[in-house]
């Protein structure tokens, strides 16, 4: 359900994402690259997603320059990004996982996440 939003939302948007719905362990749970997207994009979105899970914030409200953060990425094996597009899917406290996206703005890339978040009720 998170997937299909956001890829409504992209569609909406009129922009070619990719997306990556992760647990609150930052593990892949389902995946999708809409045709046209940019192939990078869909290490972004994972990347994205999995910052977005480890931190509990939206992935581009991590300073880059944070030494805590530099060590767990470093720990992950360099796999977070610290861009905007992801948003945790947190309910009545809970961290559940995160989506990410990747392939337009950033801007538009948190658009698509949040409207992940809203539609299975997470705040993000």
């Amino acid at each position: 359900m998170a997937l299909q939003a956001a890829l409504q939302k992209a569609r909406q948007l009129e922009i070619a994402v990719c997306v990556a719905v992760c647990d609150a362990g930052g593990r892949l749970i389902s995946f999708a690259r809409m045709d046209g997207s940019n192939w990078a994009s869909i290490y972004g979105c994972q990347g994205k997603a999995l910052t977005a899970a480890a931190t509990r914030c939206r992935s581009g409200g991590i300073p880059p320059d944070s030494v805590v953060m530099n060590r767990i990425a470093e720990l992950e094996g360099s796999r977070m990004i610290y861009a905007q597009g992801a948003v945790p899917l947190i309910r009545d406290g809970i961290l559940l996982g995160a989506v990410g996206v990747g392939g337009a703005s950033a801007e538009l890339d948190e658009a698509c996440a949040l409207a992940a978040a809203e539609a299975v009720g997470c705040d993000g």
